[in-house]
């Protein structure tokens, strides 16, 4: 592998990739990219959007001489997908979120899809229940906060209990159900950085289950000799995030540089 492994999401919820990534290949070089400057994505039109994240990704390639680009965010997977492949010469690898091994894990065939208001709604999300879970009650749930709590979280700031468990209500209804809910797919990357949290508010013991693996097992086939890489850890951004410098250190990136985007939307 000539270059490091490139991880993309609008924010900080690649870093729970990242996390699965060094689980499985502790000696992997990546570098990290987030485009901050237009977080949260849910709140951009789709063409616009898939646009933006080709030019954003393809400057960060370029900035870091990636061999492989992950992109760890539900939205941009399903709407740019095409558009890196087309434009960039490296692998790219996706991200969707976790139905299937949701759909295999449950017991009860009752499972919770906890993500943005993006992903509960594209076509794509309902294609993927519709081949994996059609046997399943699925309870969707829209918790957008969920991703400002695990923004701040990595900046420091104290998670809000109220606002988690405010968001989390529908999800706790569905375990008290007929079938009872028993397994949550995290839909969105930002989630699994608050699994901890998760866990604890839980009413019931869950299942939860996200793509992290799934990526880190697609990465192994595509980069040769991965466990022999040396560790890399450069991190752009978009906009300032001074405040992100002690989270994305925990997870072994350097403080951010800024990233220069030619002919950016």
């Amino acid at each position: 592998m000539s270059g490091p492994v490139l991880l993309f999401d609008s924010g900080v919820g690649g870093l729970s990739v990242a996390h699965a990534l060094r689980q499985h290949y502790p000696h992997l070089a990546m570098c990290y990219a987030c485009d901050n400057a237009w977080l949260p994505y849910g709140l951009r039109d789709d063409v616009t959007l898939s646009q933006r994240i080709v030019s954003v990704c393809k400057a960060a390639v370029d900035a870091c001489q990636a061999s492989v680009l992950v992109v760890a965010c539900n939205t941009a997977s399903t709407l740019a997908l095409e558009g890196l492949r087309a434009t960039l010469d490296i692998p790219v690898v996706g991200t969707v979120p976790a139905i299937k091994p949701a759909a295999l894990s449950s017991q009860t065939r009752h499972i919770g899809l906890l993500a943005t208001t993006a992903t509960v709604n594209r076509p794509y999300t309902q294609t993927l229940i519709n081949s994996f879970a059609s046997d399943c009650v699925v309870t969707r749930v829209a918790a957008d906060a969920l991703v400002t709590e695990a923004e701040a979280w990595l900046s420091g700031i104290p998670i809000n209990e109220q606002r988690l468990s405010l968001a989390l209500t529908p999800l706790w209804q569905a375990t008290q159900a007929n079938p009872a809910l028993d397994t949550v797919v995290l839909g969105c990357t930002h989630f699994p950085l608050l699994k901890t949290e998760l866990i604890r508010l839980s009413p019931v013991p869950l299942v939860w289950v996200d793509s992290g693996d799934a990526i880190a097992r697609r990465v192994g086939q595509v980069v040769p000799a991965i466990a022999n890489s040396a560790q890399d850890g450069r991190c752009f951004t978009t906009a300032s995030a001074s405040q992100l410098a002690n989270g994305l250190a925990r997870f072994g990136f350097h403080a951010p540089q800024r990233l220069t985007i030619p002919n950016a939307v």
